[in-house]
């Protein structure tokens, strides 16, 4: 297996550090509003990671945190609490933001079929390991104090910039030349452990240096720490992540215990939409509840997803995301007819046996096998998902392989994809007409016309197409019946 270290930039063969226990660790939710479909791209490879891990027969113990607490508006300690401002957004305290962000959370991640964390741990409640972790850098001279926080000294640090190959000098300049919220920083780079003195914080806790609340980088650090030890194998994340939030994580961690931090970084690329950035300014940071409306199913975004490499610039359209959901549909469709094949008893056993080649049993194994290493080749090759995918396609249509057969590959290999392709309750899916994309809607009228015409042969290939976007329609006395195809 090989995955692609963000810190050593190149890819390498995984060796977790005490097989076949792998730690790992990704950077959870800020959960202040509703998290977006770009965020939501950096938890589906991990899950993704993860279960590819487990295909591995690796025994992962996976913790993903939760930010409820300490991470300003801005990644370089400036501007107010994001918890702070969604309360004041809302007419709500903190924590009860928090509560019902998480929540919300946590209940897409379910439709985007994740995996449950070993471990969600709140920063809100790890503030005692935070403020021993401070403690610990500050035993070491890894620290000072101004009138507004505890700040790392990353001038004490050897090659603080070795994740994001940034040149330091430059990057103390740039700081320079922008807004520096605290003067008394000794760098423009330095970064802030603990804040002090904003009375009007509401979340605060008393510790060694005054009342406060801990910075944002530490908080990762030290919930990795009490879960995972000192050192763990894998730490994943946005590629938006990288500098500051990561740099800044190597330089306590590695500062505080003299280790390494993390063996291999992954990070994954943006999600872009209609070519350009995603923002809640520019009015498209969609949610899942935004695609939903629209008619399309969480697990039709997590196919989209996977259609391009997780290190690859993605872009989002409602037209791809429609591409995504008939491909979606269309699959699931093959598999359903395969199910209700292999239940019905239409093909025995020894039918597809003889179909297989030569007609062989070697050869009938032989095919099997080829799918099964081609499948897990790309999997293993740095999680190449449109690959694995491609197999997948060229299996379920594979006519010398039995539905048995093609059945049985699907579920497993849908360990891998996590996109539940062989639920029985979404195999039998029915839409109501208002559930429907306009555009389906739209086809969907036309034909109802063309029939009200005679119309037929043109009505028949309206029906065709809904079909190839993932629709089976069925015409009864009292009705028309919409279901996946």
């Amino acid at each position: 297996m090989k995955l692609y270290n963000t810190l050593s930039r190149t890819k390498e063969d995984f060796k977790p550090l005490n097989p076949p226990e792998v730690k790992m660790y990704t950077c959870g939710p800020t959960v202040y509003s509703y998290i977006t479909i770009g965020n939501f791209r950096a938890y589906v490879t991990a899950d993704i990671l993860r279960r590819v891990l487990e295909f591995n027969n690796y025994k992962v113990n996976y913790v993903m945190n939760v930010t409820d607490v300490g991470h300003l508006v801005s990644d370089a300690d400036t501007g107010e609490d994001k918890l702070e401002k969604g309360a004041r957004r809302e007419g709500k305290s903190p924590l009860e933001i928090a509560h019902f962000y998480e929540k919300d959370f946590i209940q897409k991640s379910q439709e985007l079929n994740f995996l449950e964390p070993n471990e969600r741990p709140r920063a809100s409640e790890h503030v005692g390991e935070m403020i021993k972790l401070i403690e610990r850098l500050e035993r070491k001279g890894y620290i000072y104090i101004t009138s507004t926080g505890v700040y790392f000294d990353v001038s004490k640090f050897v090659n603080y910039e070795k994740l994001a190959r940034c040149d330091l000098k430059q990057q103390m300049q740039a700081a320079r030349e922008d807004v520096v919220a605290d003067e008394t920083k000794k760098n423009p780079c330095d970064f802030r452990l603990w804040q002090l003195n904003q009375p009007e914080h509401i979340l605060q806790w008393d510790s060694p240096w005054g009342r406060g609340y801990p910075g944002w980088h530490i908080e990762c650090s030290a919930m990795s720490m009490k879960y995972l030890d000192e050192q763990m194998d894998i730490h994943t994340g946005g590629e938006d992540l990288i500098f500051p939030h990561h740099t800044n994580e190597i330089a306590q961690s590695e500062a505080a215990t003299g280790k390494q931090y993390v063996k291999y970084w992954v990070h994954n690329a943006f999600l872009l939409v209609d070519g350009g950035r995603m923002g809640k300014s520019l009015g498209n940071a969609y949610t899942i509840d935004d695609i939903k409306k629209r008619g399309f199913e969480p697990l039709a975004l997590r196919y989209f997803y996977l259609t391009a490499h997780y290190r690859s610039p993605l872009n989002f359209t409602w037209e791809a995301l429609q591409s995504a959901q008939n491909g979606y549909r269309n699959l699931r469709g093959k598999l359903s007819r395969l199910q209700l094949g292999s239940e019905s008893g239409s093909e025995s056993e020894s039918e597809s046996v003889h179909r297989c080649g030569t007609g062989s049993e070697k050869d009938h194994v032989d095919v099997i096998a080829q799918f099964s290493a081609r499948f897990q080749g790309a999997i293993n090759d740095d999680l190449d998902t449109p690959r694995a995918m491609a197999v997948l396609w060229e299996m379920v249509k594979a006519e010398d392989l039995s539905a048995v057969d093609r059945l049985s590959l699907a579920e497993k290999w849908d360990k891998v994809l996590g996109l539940d392709l062989l639920n029985d309750e979404l195999k039998t899916q029915s839409y109501e007409l208002k559930e429907l994309p306009e555009q389906v809607q739209k086809l969907i009228s036309q034909r109802e016309e063309l029939r009200e015409n005679k119309e037929f042969v043109k009505a028949d290939g309206i029906r065709e197409r809904l079909q190839g976007m993932g629709y089976r329609l069925e015409d009864t006395p009292e009705n028309t019946e919409i279901t996946a195809s």
